[in-house]
């Protein structure tokens, strides 16, 4: 019994451990995630709060591997999101996504030369505002890709998607982006 007390506490301690790093890895990318979804800095630190606390509620109680860990955490979190818009309809306030994108994080590389820097701002600023034109599927696997970083099959288990539903997915909301882009079809 006593050894099972110490194989408990290893297991406890090992669960912290990998929760503290998910924690510190992936903080900032889950909060620009649920910012792009909500466009609020108040209502996304909430809820990337929350999700983090619904993360380490499920990796406290469930064996959870490594690997698969950043594509559960941004499950929880598009869940969260999702969660938050169905209470905020249900309380009769308006749930449209991404209403501000205007003031996402600018993701430009602060070594480039200065008009190179505001070339690619404006680039950015052009690539939110036509987001907001999208679905909001078209416009989460466009976030989640190329803005997150995540692989197909990543984006595959958060969306409860097979890999190749995502990858024609992803290659539909970039054809959509580029016609909204593009000023009368190119």
């Amino acid at each position: 019994m006593n050894s099972d007390n110490a194989k408990h506490i290893v297991t406890r301690d090992k669960k912290k451990e990998v929760f503290v790093n998910a924690y510190d890895e992936h903080f900032d990318k889950i909060y620009r995630f649920i910012y792009f979804k909500v466009g609020n800095t108040e209502e996304a630190q909430d809820l990337t709060s929350a999700t983090f606390l619904k993360a380490w509620n499920h990796i406290k109680n469930n064996k959870v591997r490594k690997k698969t860990l950043r594509a559960l955490i941004y499950k929880i979190a598009r869940n969260t999101v999702i969660d938050f818009y169905r209470s905020k309809s249900a309380g009769g306030q308006n749930s449209a996504a991404i209403d501000t994108l205007d003031r996402a994080i600018n993701i430009a590389d602060e070594k480039q030369d200065l008009i190179r820097e505001t070339e690619l701002a404006s680039d950015i600023s052009l690539i939110e505002k036509r987001l907001t034109e999208l679905k909001d599927e078209y416009r989460e696997i466009i976030i989640l890709r190329y803005t997150e970083e995540l692989s197909i099959g990543e984006i595959a288990k958060i969306l409860d998607k097979s890999k190749g539903n995502v990858r024609v997915l992803a290659y539909r909301a970039l054809k959509a982006l580029r016609d909204v882009m593009e000023p009368d079809g190119g």
